[in-house]
């Protein structure tokens, strides 16, 4: 696969489009403090931060490398939902939020986190399907579907975290000469530098 064509596989899979917190949170920097051992939500209630978590758990999964659960995904959303997103965004994010909760009350009875897994990955799954068919409507104008959204978050999140840039991608500071045509096969990951 040529860059041109990873450009193109990654903007679809961002939908095209980045929204303006995530652009607004990159221009400004890598301040974020190192979390702490006691960790309040500031944008989420408890439920809703044990549910984006569940929910990022889901999007990227523990394997040989750690899932966006242990890179601390969920307090990254959070933190961008607090100090990034605009009172509006952060409705529409927390109203997408809930939906999710309806849908699992709807098909099954219960809360989405009373669910087993594999329920969940369903779940999830549908709306994501939803997402992309494009027949749900954006939770606010501007704004992409809320699972495009979660997903957005989350790969951000992830490959910015130390465990992502790290472990789950190359890491090196000084990666060596440049070889432009390298068969991935050859290279084994991808780098984060």
């Amino acid at each position: 696969m040529d860059r041109r064509e990873a450009l193109r596989r990654t903007a679809l899979l961002l939908g095209g489009i980045i929204s303006a917190p995530t652009v607004a949170a990159l221009l400004s920097g890598c301040d974020a403090p190192a979390p702490a051992a006691g960790w309040t939500p500031r944008a989420l209630s408890a439920t809703e931060a044990a549910q984006v978590a569940t929910i990022v758990g889901h999007i990227i999964p523990t394997t040989d490398t750690p899932g966006a659960r242990e890179a601390g995904v969920d307090r990254f959303i959070d933190r961008m939902l607090a100090e990034y997103y605009s009172t509006d965004n952060r409705a529409a994010f927390l109203r997408g939020l809930a939906d999710v909760d309806r849908r699992a009350h709807a098909v099954k009875g219960t809360a989405f986190l009373d669910l087993d897994p594999g329920e969940q990955r369903d779940l999830l799954t549908a709306l994501d399907a939803e997402a992309y068919r494009r027949e749900t409507v954006s939770t606010a104008p501007g704004q992409p579907p809320f699972m495009r959204a979660m997903k957005e978050l989350t790969l951000l999140g992830y490959y910015t975290s130390q465990a992502g840039a790290t472990q789950e991608l190359r890491y090196a500071r000084v990666p060596g000469r440049f070889d432009g045509c390298v068969a991935f096969e050859n290279i084994g990951r991808s780098w984060a530098t």
